[in-house]
């Protein structure tokens, strides 16, 4: 009989405890709306590992890598540390990879988990540290155990191109994003022109491969539909999700428009479709982002954050969640759901914000 999910969690958290651990800073009280977890280091992307109470969450600067986050516990800690037993290349999958990404450089940001085995899930992670590339990984979830990373490899990016966020099928195709492509800049998208694209690499290739029709303004998000047949692309410069079918990738199935606010990353969790992203017109800040002779508003005006639901059959984005702008956490990109609880990343922070409240 399988222990019950209260005591896997349990074990879990002391096992994390024990674990060495980053300090919380003094501003990190909760607020009238959020609750924070701090010292995660622009925490663009995140997952909730099945089952327990940990969320894996990546860190948009150099060497910041790959968090494991317990909810329960509020604590975290550094991941990957290329200690010998998290590296185990399969070198017939990734035979072009040159070797395990360093720690000191680790830049993450797309994140991407499927499983593959009983109590296995691969694990891919956009990096830009010391290489473009995507990073795969093993997680083993056995019960009563603290998850266990093993790196598996790498693809790398075509010259010249920047990856974004990730997804894969069950067959272990996978797809990366780019937001711009060389030449292109943010205030080209933000103006509506295409500037990405989506890059697929079949279990078969060893490169890879440009979907033709994919070149949107400003490729985000992206994750694929569980009939394996669709993906969706969240399109940054027009707000929207853009569904293809990935037999025919040249014209796409349809455009969803995202009720006022900019959808960055998209995932699957608890059972959701979930977007989220900073409130379109912000008062606050002026109303919409602005682009000056080319230059696009960086955002660093905090602004009112927002969730949404992709609702496949009705074709709308419903309103998950929202709320008003805070000072210590902008700059949404990311949300996944721990039970009924509500996390959410950020590519500016250096924390991790949640609506739960003890």
């Amino acid at each position: 009989m399988r222990p019950p999910l209260r005591m896997f969690c349990a074990a879990l958290a002391g096992l994390l405890i024990s674990a060495p651990a980053f300090a919380q800073s003094a501003d990190c009280q909760a607020d009238a709306e959020l609750t924070y977890i701090c010292g995660v280091q622009k925490p663009e992307d995140l997952l909730a590992l099945p089952g327990t109470s940990l969320l894996v969450a990546s860190g948009f600067a150099n060497g910041a890598g790959l968090k494991l986050v317990d909810t329960h516990a509020r604590t975290l800690r550094q991941w990957y540390t290329a200690e010998q037993s998290q590296i185990g290349p399969d070198a017939s999958a990734f035979p072009d990879c040159p070797g395990p990404p360093d720690v000191a450089l680790f830049n993450t940001r797309g994140l991407s988990l499927r499983p593959i085995a009983a109590d296995r899930y691969r694990l891919l992670v956009v990096n830009h540290g010391g290489r473009e590339s995507v990073e795969a990984f093993d997680v083993f979830m056995a019960q009563g155990d603290a998850p266990r990373l093993l790196w598996r490899g790498c693809a790398i990016m075509p010259q010249g191109q920047v990856g974004n966020s990730a997804a894969q099928f069950a067959d272990g195709t996978m797809l990366v994003t780019v937001l711009t492509r060389p030449g292109t800049t943010i205030g080209d998208f933000m103006l509506g022109q295409r500037t990405g694209a989506v890059w697929q690499r079949r279990p078969t290739d060893r490169h890879f491969q440009l979907l033709p029709g994919t070149d949107l303004p400003g490729n985000n998000g992206i994750e694929t539909d569980p009939g394996q047949r669709r993906f969706y692309v969240v399109a940054f410069g027009w707000h929207a999700v853009v569904v293809f079918d990935r037999t025919d990738t040249r014209r796409p199935l349809a455009r969803i428009e995202a009720p006022d606010f900019m959808p960055d990353n998209i995932h699957w969790t608890g059972g959701r479709l979930l977007l989220a992203g900073m409130r379109l017109d912000e008062p606050a800040c002026g109303g919409l982002r602005k682009v000056i002779n080319g230059q696009a508003d960086p955002m660093r005006c905090p602004r009112g954050w927002v969730v949404g639901e992709l609702d496949r059959d009705a074709g709308r984005i419903a309103t998950f969640a929202y709320g008003t702008p805070r000072s210590h956490f902008n700059g949404l990109s990311a949300a996944a759901l721990v039970g009924a609880d509500l996390w959410l990343g950020s590519f500016q922070a250096d924390r991790l914000a949640s609506n739960a409240h003890d």
